[in-house]
């Protein structure tokens, strides 16, 4: 009886942490969606859609097959030991530090010592360093959710250890490894601190990685802290969360159509 009456307890506090989170995310929502929906200017958002768009191409196009190629490493072919202990321990150490203080790095290497200046390259190489280590972890731990039979089941078979790893292992573990292309994807289009300090501020439809640019979240950082328009800040914030919503609506519809052809 007190087993039982312990599992309801649980579970009944559990529907209410989960029904809690639920409405302040949806209140959230709401209030940004009644105070920005009448004040989207699209012509206006074009600029930093844009430089928000070469932030993630660029910025997940170093980072993911960095940090996926890392992983593999990491959890396929290193012997386990302290060399593997230490990059893990560095790996975290780096996650943990703030963006700020990459946002600096970022400032004296790309734009001082490299001579980049303030670019959406510069901004991309500092945020990608960022998101490495999400990219690393998420990774690994969907890698590991691989159950050792299919590789050996691959192996038995005759495949080589690169053949098992390529059709066997990172199909099994792709839903995990999108997991962690969301999550540097939403901590790209987030960042304002570490792309302010090496993107820079201006204004401008950016043509080339090398242009200086606005991303949404700067732009929205500005238009607040500046008391340009607050109106105008509410519309950048719900087109901020749309531009994401996209973003990961087409990251899963990718990943499911891969799922699909892999199933075949």
């Amino acid at each position: 009886m007190q087993v039982k009456l312990k599992d309801k307890i649980t579970f009944v506090t559990l529907i209410i942490i989960s029904s809690i989170t639920i409405l302040v995310l949806l209140c959230i929502l709401g209030y940004i969606i009644l105070k920005g929906w009448n004040n989207i200017d699209i012509m206006k958002m074009i600029p930093p859609i844009i430089a928000t768009l070469y932030m993630i191409v660029i910025g997940l196009g170093i980072a993911a097959p960095l940090g996926i190629g890392a992983a593999i490493y990491l959890n396929e072919y290193a012997k386990q030991g302290r060399f593997v202990r230490s990059i893990r321990f560095a790996t975290e150490s780096l996650a943990a530090v703030p963006s700020i203080l990459f946002g600096l790095f970022g400032m004296m290497f790309f734009l001082t010592t490299l001579k980049l200046g303030f670019s959406i390259l510069s901004g991309a190489l500092t945020i990608s360093m960022m998101v490495l280590p999400t990219m690393v972890k998420t990774t690994e731990e969907a890698l590991k959710t691989v159950p050792v039979s299919y590789r050996e089941g691959s192996l038995a078979l005759g495949a080589s250890k690169f053949a098992t790893i390529a059709k066997v292992v990172l199909p099994s573990a792709l839903p995990g490894i999108l997991t962690g292309v969301v999550l540097g994807t939403g901590r790209i289009v987030g960042e304002t601190a570490a792309i302010y300090l090496t993107a820079g501020t201006m204004f401008k439809l950016p043509t080339s990685p090398m242009d200086t640019g606005r991303t949404l979240a700067v732009h929205l950082y500005l238009l607040a802290k500046e008391g340009i328009s607050f109106a105008e800040a509410y519309g950048t914030a719900l087109v901020l969360l749309i531009v994401i919503l996209f973003l990961n609506l087409c990251t899963y519809y990718i990943g499911g159509k891969l799922n699909k052809s892999k199933a075949k």
